[in-house]
């Protein structure tokens, strides 16, 4: 199975999240878990999107919107055989 195919079958059961790029919008898996900072003093919210490349093109200081929120992309990285990728996302 394929990745774009295993993404049809998330969004189609309602496990994606819409995501809004320069006015086209995707389903993307988005994912805000925390991350321990200061030397576990602290908590810091991690977002991240994954999406199937093909689907997608996203640069480092991009604009998305996910439920009402903007996010700039941060980093944007390939996930195994490159046809997903992973985009880091700061909360604005």
């Amino acid at each position: 199975m394929d990745v774009v195919t295993l993404y049809e079958a998330a969004r189609n059961a309602g496990l994606l999240t819409a995501v809004t790029v320069a006015g086209n919008t995707v389903h993307c898996a988005f994912r805000a878990p925390d991350e321990t900072v200061l030397d576990g003093f602290a908590l810091s919210r991690d977002y991240q999107i994954d999406y199937p490349a093909s689907w997608l093109t996203l640069a480092v200081g991009d604009m998305v919107e996910v439920a009402g929120h903007s996010y700039r992309v941060r980093d944007v990285s390939a996930i195994g055989d490159g046809s997903e990728r992973r985009a880091s996302l700061s909360q604005l």
